[in-house]
């Protein structure tokens, strides 16, 4: 996958097009429309079942999606990237637009554009491959929400996704990327489909854009739905608060691991870590917290189930390397690496002395090996006083593993005073 972007950046060398706005966009008029800066991101992964429904196994036919997100920063033009990593056979977007979010499904009237790919309203994405929009005239602000819908008049197959959005998403029957209203999206489900990424231009172009790269915890499982909770919205927040806004992409996938591919809940890090941070565009600084499902599923008994039965045991050396190994790739690109070190989980379903040993010997290395450029010490801010393995219960969502919403501003705070 990680060529993908690479053949996607030849591509739009070629084209620079408006959307709806009278005036097509010159190289004049849009200035540095060639230095992107992701706003906003979300890491695909393959078609499953997850915990709960959604429509990444059936796909769609004839149907309009429509999916709210937040970005981080702002610019003058705005391009949307759409993915097509796991499909087994091209993808047809028939049309698509983007607005600004009212409430639900509701698009802020005067504000909704068509998406054109080439010039053209539709595109047909490879197998394996991603596509980005024409620029679009569509000034972004910090901290707005948008609106992407995409028609899909012929059946797509099983469908890229992103699983645990914690963010709701519509569907319509027949073609609905026009309407401002509601009334026709009816169905709705918690996980995001083909929408990789949006990047705006128009400022002066600097490589400051964070990557939040990890598993459940920076994907914001358990956070409040629709609230934009997670903590990297939470620390998009306090830059913007300071008056220094920046792309802060989530790179988070639930489940996920350092060292052992899923079908469903994403490749391993070492390996996704090129497509999910180095291919974004303009990423300077790269956020690590990564590793405790590997330890946790390790101490699981194996099963039938591919997705979440348990295995293979790591020790703390093998998880080291794992952390070692995106340290070099981060630096071999110029990204600042910060290493966030695992939160308590004591009392977490996959807890066992065994596993608290592994934690603690890993959580002692990023700590004090100095391999990364710096670390935000989360295990100790995130402690429970009096109990060291043991989640504080103010920042607990109840499972003794995720943080709920207080728990994660906490940690944006603390990630807020390693940045520069």
């Amino acid at each position: 996958m990680g060529s993908s972007r690479r053949r996607l950046r030849t591509v739009l060398a070629a084209t620079l097009a408006a959307v709806t706005l009278a005036a097509p966009v010159t190289a004049e008029a849009g200035g540095t429309w060639k230095h992107w800066t992701g706003t906003w991101a979300a890491s695909m992964m393959a078609p499953s079942p997850g915990f709960g429904p959604n429509w990444s196994e059936e796909g769609f036919a004839d149907h309009t999606v429509r999916q709210v997100v937040r970005v981080s920063t702002g610019g003058a033009l705005a391009r949307v990237r759409l993915s097509n990593a796991y499909g087994t056979g091209p993808l047809t977007i028939t049309g698509a637009t983007i607005g600004r979010a009212a409430d639900g499904a509701a698009v802020r009237p005067g504000t909704l554009r068509n998406l054109t790919f080439r010039g053209s309203r539709s595109v047909v994405v490879p197998p394996g491959d991603e596509v980005a929009s024409d620029p679009a005239v569509f000034g972004v602000r910090p901290l707005d929400s948008l609106a992407v819908t995409l028609y899909l008049a012929a059946p797509t197959g099983p469908a890229t996704q992103h699983l645990f959005a914690s963010a709701t998403s519509f569907r319509a029957d027949g073609d609905h990327r026009a309407d401002l209203g509601a009334g026709a999206f009816t169905e709705t489900t918690e996980s995001w489909y083909y929408l990789a990424g949006i990047d705006v231009t128009g400022a002066v172009p600097r490589r400051d854009a964070i990557a939040a790269f990890g598993d459940s915890i920076t994907d914001g499982a358990l956070s409040t739905v629709d609230a934009n909770n997670r903590y990297p919205d939470e620390l998009a927040e306090l830059l913007v608060a300071q008056g220094k806004p920046r792309g802060v992409l989530n790179a988070g996938i639930g489940g996920n691991r350092v060292l052992t591919d899923s079908p469903c809940l994403g490749e391993k890090a070492t390996s996704r870590f090129h497509e999910d941070v180095l291919d974004e565009p303009r990423v300077g600084t790269v956020l690590v917290l990564e590793g405790i499902n590997d330890i946790g599923f390790g101490a699981l008994p194996p099963g039938e189930d591919p997705c979440f039965s348990g295995g293979p045991e790591v020790t703390a050396a093998q998880l080291i390397a794992g952390h070692r190994d995106l340290i070099r790739q981060a630096h071999r690109h110029g990204i600042r690496a910060i290493g966030l070190t695992l939160l308590p989980y004591k009392g977490a379903g996959y807890y066992t002395p065994e596993g608290e040993a592994v934690r603690d010997a890993l959580n002692r290395w990023i700590r004090t090996s100095g391999e990364y450029d710096a670390v935000v010490d989360l295990d100790r801010i995130m402690a429970a006083p009096g109990d060291a393995d043991l989640l504080n219960p103010a920042y607990d969502s109840g499972d003794n593993l995720h943080p709920n919403d207080a728990g994660y501003r906490a940690m944006a705070e603390a990630v807020a005073s390693a940045l520069r």
